[in-house]
């Protein structure tokens, strides 16, 4: 089976805004605002409800309690390399969650595994057993 095509979030339901970047940068860093904040509203987002629940589910720190996932992007000098960076991020993000996990079904071990474990369980028994204080053979 192939698998699906990566998911997309379109430009249009995404905020982005510029800032200034922090750290090291000289003269530069102090007064072009090449940093890129991005903001996207998963509940009010165009995706499937499946990838929704599951990306709300997700234990990260870049969602919100409110359900906003927020990237902040100041890798590049340039804005524009930070706002596709930034888009690259959370399309990443988002098609982590796209396809759904597979189920597990439980089985039962078979009969031989359960006699290896036994034997190993055995083994191990009669080596401890040795360990013991020595008892005169009389």
């Amino acid at each position: 089976m192939a698998s699906p095509l990566p998911l997309q979030v379109s430009e249009d339901e995404v905020e982005i805004t510029a800032m200034r970047a922090q750290g090291a940068g000289g003269q530069n860093v102090n007064k072009v605002s090449s940093a890129v904040h991005l903001r996207f509203d998963v509940a009010a987002s165009s995706l499937a409800e499946d990838v929704k629940e599951r990306l709300l589910a997700l234990r990260d720190t870049r969602i919100t309690q409110e359900g906003v996932v927020v990237i902040k992007a100041q890798q590049y000098r340039s804005q524009d390399q930070n706002r596709t960076d930034a888009l690259e991020r959370l399309n990443a993000l988002v098609n982590t969650v796209a396809v759904p996990p597979r189920v597990r079904r439980a089985t039962k071990p078979t009969y031989g595994s359960k006699q290896r474990r036994l034997a190993g369980k055995t083994q191990r028994s009669e080596t401890k057993a040795l360990r013991g204080r020595v008892r005169d053979g009389s």
